[in-house]
């Protein structure tokens, strides 16, 4: 018996041999995170809700259906929260569906919410000139003209956003509509920054709109520095 035991006492020995307590420890390294600023921030618009989703569906589904447009349109559409509203605008803006689009940009400027934003025309502009469609940016304008007089808040001290506006209509070519901005803003007692001065100057000369132009840049020159010094901006 007792030599059966020594046998199986060595066989647990060789199975689970000892740990030897001077065996060096692994060394735990801190993790440190990385940073956190650097992502992008949320575009806006962007996330959809299932009550968007479903607007959007049911104006694709009804094609060029004018009655039954409307009647989402007074129905489902007009029950959407601001957000979720927006966030339809924008899908449909992004899907090349400018007309629904238009559609639902309307029916936002009926809300009780809804106050000017010229970034919010500046993606309405640029929808609209994505498909050729000229005559309806003109009647965008011109809505948009009409809106803004008269009114002791208007969205023309948002510099950023009339930029972001007066460049889209540049680009649709719309010398017109940017001297009718221009005038706007002037009227209103508004003063463009430099930048935006120097994109008047230079996209009205690009168009072809040469006295409107010069028109800006005496503006620009007595703007910068009290009319001293200053040079003629560079096409």
């Amino acid at each position: 018996m007792a030599a059966a035991a020594a046998v199986f006492s060595a066989q647990l020995v060789l199975r689970f041999p000892k740990r030897s307590f001077n065996a060096s420890m692994p060394t735990l390294s801190p993790i440190t995170c990385g940073p956190r600023d650097n992502r992008g921030p949320m575009i806006r618009g962007r996330t959809l809700s299932t009550e968007a989703i479903l607007a959007i569906q049911a104006l694709k589904r009804a094609g060029g259906d004018e009655t039954k447009i409307d009647a989402i349109i007074s129905g489902p559409v007009s029950r959407l929260i601001k957000s979720d509203l927006l966030a339809a605008l924008a899908e449909l803006q992004r899907q090349d569906r400018p007309r629904l689009a238009l559609k639902l940009f309307l029916a936002a400027r009926r809300e009780l919410w809804y106050r000017p934003d010229p970034a919010l025309y500046a993606q309405m502009v640029s929808a609209l000139n994505r498909n050729q469609m000229s005559s309806e940016i003109d009647v965008l304008v011109s809505d948009l003209i009409e809106e803004q007089e008269g009114k002791d808040e208007t969205f023309v001290h948002d510099i950023r956003g009339v930029a972001r506006l007066v460049k889209s209509l540049l680009a649709a070519g719309k010398g017109e509509a940017v001297k009718e901005m221009y005038g706007l803003m002037k009227r209103r007692g508004c003063r463009p920054d430099e930048f935006l001065f120097r994109l008047l100057i230079r996209g009205l000369r690009r168009l072809g709109e040469i006295d409107a132009a010069d028109e800006v840049e005496k503006d620009f020159k007595v703007w910068f520095d009290g009319g001293v010094g200053a040079e003629s901006v560079p096409v």
